[in-house]
């Protein structure tokens, strides 16, 4: 092992898997073949765990060492499922308010959007299993640690998972510039789901479709979009105001 977050080469990865280690994802170079490469990928299968085939070029950049075609990335969290968190905070007699992240890869704002959510007593971040931010030491330094605390669901289908959310009783708003709601207009006191998306791209179409609210935050400069650390901080922090004046 070269560093803490991850493994290389096809022993030590198949090793990590079978000792239950929480694996972010793996490397896969194009081309790999024979008898361990096919025990990994029946693992790989088996766990569902999420996996990319590159060019070798692409590992090397991770270490030069003899990786044999394989790096696989450590996570630092043990991630949660959505559909056990939801049930444990109504019976905590909790007011649900989770966050969802689409495509938001950048570690360090996903790292300032934990650290805010955190603060904001935000119950769940929900993330894609594809598309999102690694979870590194870089992304643990930027939330000051949030990250350890606060539990994080990775989810294989966001559609999926935002239907259980909104079957379970939790509104659903959109960030979105098209949106026809000031944040402030939106009744943020009910149990909640806040979705951001990415600056580049904004959120999945198929998301905002099924989202019960749009919503925007106004602008009057001259610059076409905030961070989304910050906008996804305004939207939180907008919700903790209306749930302190509703107590």
């Amino acid at each position: 092992m070269e560093d803490k977050n991850f493994v290389f080469g096809l022993h030590p990865t198949i090793e990590a898997i079978n000792a239950g280690k929480e694996i972010e994802r793996i490397l896969i170079s194009k081309g790999l073949q024979g008898e361990l490469y096919q025990e990994l990928m029946k693992l790989v299968r088996l766990y569902d765990i999420p996996f990319q085939q590159v060019p070798v070029e692409r590992i090397d950049r991770v270490t030069r060492k003899n990786h044999q075609g394989i790096v696989a990335f450590i996570s630092p969290i043990a991630y949660q499922p959505i559909t056990e968190i939801i049930p444990m905070l109504f019976e905590q007699g909790k007011n649900p308010l989770i966050l969802l992240l689409d495509r938001i890869t950048d570690v360090r704002n996903f790292g300032a959007i934990a650290r805010s959510a955190e603060v904001a007593g935000v119950d769940a971040i929900l993330i894609p299993e594809k598309g999102a931010a690694q979870i590194n030491a870089d992304a643990i330094k930027t939330s000051s640690g949030a990250l350890l605390s606060i539990p994080v669901c990775r989810e294989k289908n966001l559609i999926n998972a935002v239907r259980f959310l909104k079957n379970s009783g939790l509104k659903v708003i959109a960030a979105s510039e098209k949106g026809d709601l000031n944040y402030f207009s939106c009744d943020m006191t009910q149990p909640l789901v806040i979705m951001m998306g990415s600056e580049e791209t904004g959120i999945d179409v198929q998301l905002l479709r099924i989202a019960d609210e749009w919503t925007k935050i106004p602008q009057l400069g001259t610059i076409q979009s905030l961070n989304v650390s910050v906008a996804a901080g305004i939207l939180m922090f907008e919700a903790v105001r209306q749930r302190i004046l509703a107590c």
